[in-house]
């Protein structure tokens, strides 16, 4: 039996892209910091009653995973262990935290300038979907807007973001960073919009 209805996990199912298995395994190894091994067996267990028979720490790095993987994995996560925004938040947070690809570009490209120029590329090392822009930034005042385009995956992947984008600007400015969505596709506009601060 799923906990997830048949209709919106074939909905997920139909969605075009896919994630590389760093971002996967981040998941797992939050939900095995936070509840154990007795938590990542509920959700292996979820998930392969959903159809995909996963053991998230034996994934594959930099090999690509059907994107539905994200999405199902987020929404097992909410209905086995009663996430809220927050939770997701620190999600994302933690998956930014022990992202070997994100350290060593962060530590290559230190110009604040260039950084803002390679986001998009690193977006790519992680999804083969999406379009992620920086939009527009000014150090001194403090705050970057990103704008993710063509990427339509599940509300809970948005608040996931509001912790990873917000987690990853903290290493490059080494500030405290505040993160809010002022667009999501999924309250009908035509992308996603990030407005970070600090």
């Amino acid at each position: 039996m799923t906990i997830i209805g048949k209709e919106e996990v074939e909905k997920i199912k139909s969605i075009e892209g896919k994630v590389r298995g760093a971002s996967l395994k981040a998941d797992g190894g939050y939900i095995l910091k936070e509840f154990g091994e007795d938590g990542l067996k509920k959700l292996e267990k979820a998930m392969s009653d959903l159809g995909y028979n996963i053991k998230y720490e034996e994934l594959a790095t930099m090999d690509y995973y059907p994107i539905a993987i994200k999405a199902l994995t987020l929404l097992s996560v909410q209905k086995l262990f009663n996430f809220k925004k927050k939770d997701f938040i620190k999600m994302g947070m933690f998956g930014s935290k022990v992202s070997l690809i994100l350290k060593l570009f962060v530590k290559y490209f230190f110009s604040f300038d260039r950084v803002m120029k390679e986001i998009p590329k690193v977006w790519r090392k992680y999804y083969n979907v999406g379009d992620l822009k920086v939009i527009e930034y000014d150090k001194k005042k403090g705050y970057v807007v990103g704008r993710l385009e063509n990427f339509d995956l599940h509300p809970l992947e948005c608040q996931y973001l509001t912790g990873y984008f917000p987690s990853v600007m903290k290493m490059i400015v080494k500030e405290k960073i505040t993160c809010q969505e002022t667009k999501c596709i999924h309250k009908g506009d035509e992308y996603h919009e990030f407005l970070l601060k600090w």
